[in-house]
């Protein structure tokens, strides 16, 4: 858990829009989604293009986390999207659609051929009804390491134009589908982040869903909106008591009189050794984010 790095806030950015891209060097984000696909118009494709690469290339970023999302290969802008984004060299690519193993592995052919340097990383789009049938077998990808797998990225909009599932507070239609797809990428060792909340002008709304995403699992929540920045930066931070709890888990456990016990009692409440791996990560991320100073 050393190597933590931290996706509370996975804020997509226009790449249409220069303002918002020089904005974003200045916005307490972990990780910007430079994006190419849904926030920009066919008419406005290429000029995104040349700017999303312009700014990853720039290197202006500080320690944020830097994303593309592509077209898909299949459009008329993917195959150029995806030169331009390997040249750019971000920290990862996102695909769009991503509904079977078998994408994967022919992006995998793709960046083969064009040489893509081994640390870009490929995220993927989990965002049709195919994609979670298959969710499995797409999660199981990871283990080859052609396709250079490391996380999932729900997109709950998608789902539910397709499905015509409903987005309501708590988003009882879709709980199903999205404990699959977490427990899926749990299973490979794989990064999740939750879908967006589509109200910019509800920022409370916005702070019940993320308490809800931490509590469902997820590693952090993609957003549309900076206002939505501190709602997720705050929601994904263990607590000042969880952090105090967890040291005290961590201490008992590391005591003498402790050494053999599979459980022992804290303040009251039972703890098994595999809670202290719980323990850890909520220590090692309150750190992380006090080294992130926000």
């Amino acid at each position: 858990m050393s190597d933590l790095r931290l996706r509370r806030s996975v804020l997509y950015m226009p790449g249409s829009n220069p303002r918002a891209l020089e904005k974003a060097k200045t916005l307490p984000a972990d990780s910007l989604i430079l994006d190419l696909e849904d926030a920009v118009g066919p008419e406005e494709k290429e000029l995104a293009r040349e700017q999303v690469c312009a700014a990853a290339r720039s290197r202006e970023y500080g320690d944020r986390e830097i994303i593309i999302r592509v077209n898909a290969p299949q459009t008329p802008w993917g195959e150029a999207d995806l030169r331009c984004a390997i040249e750019a060299r971000p920290d990862a690519i996102l695909m769009p659609k991503v509904s079977s193993p078998a994408v994967l592995e022919s992006i995998a052919d793709h960046l083969e051929a064009l040489d893509a340097p081994p640390e870009i990383k490929i995220w993927a789009m989990i965002e049709t009804p195919a994609a979670i049938l298959n969710i499995q077998k797409i999660a199981a990808a990871r283990r080859d390491p052609r396709t250079r797998l490391t996380c999932f990225v729900l997109g709950t909009n998608d789902l539910a134009k397709d499905t015509w599932a409903q987005l309501v507070p708590g988003r009882v239609p879709m709980l199903p589908w999205i404990m699959f797809t977490l427990a899926a990428a749990r299973a490979e060792g794989l990064t999740i982040l939750d879908g967006v909340w589509n109200d910019i002008g509800d920022v409370e709304g916005c702070r019940a869903e993320c308490r809800q995403s931490r509590d469902l699992g997820f590693d952090g929540k993609t957003l549309i909106h900076p206002n939505q920045l501190e709602p997720a930066n705050t929601s994904f931070a263990p607590t000042e008591e969880e952090v105090r709890r967890a040291r005290l888990v961590i201490d008992a456990f590391d005591q003498p009189e402790n050494a053999k016990r599979g459980a022992i009692k804290v303040e009251g409440r039972m703890y098994e050794r595999q809670h202290i791996s719980m323990a850890k990560r909520a220590v090692v991320w309150s750190e992380a984010i006090a080294a992130r100073g926000h």
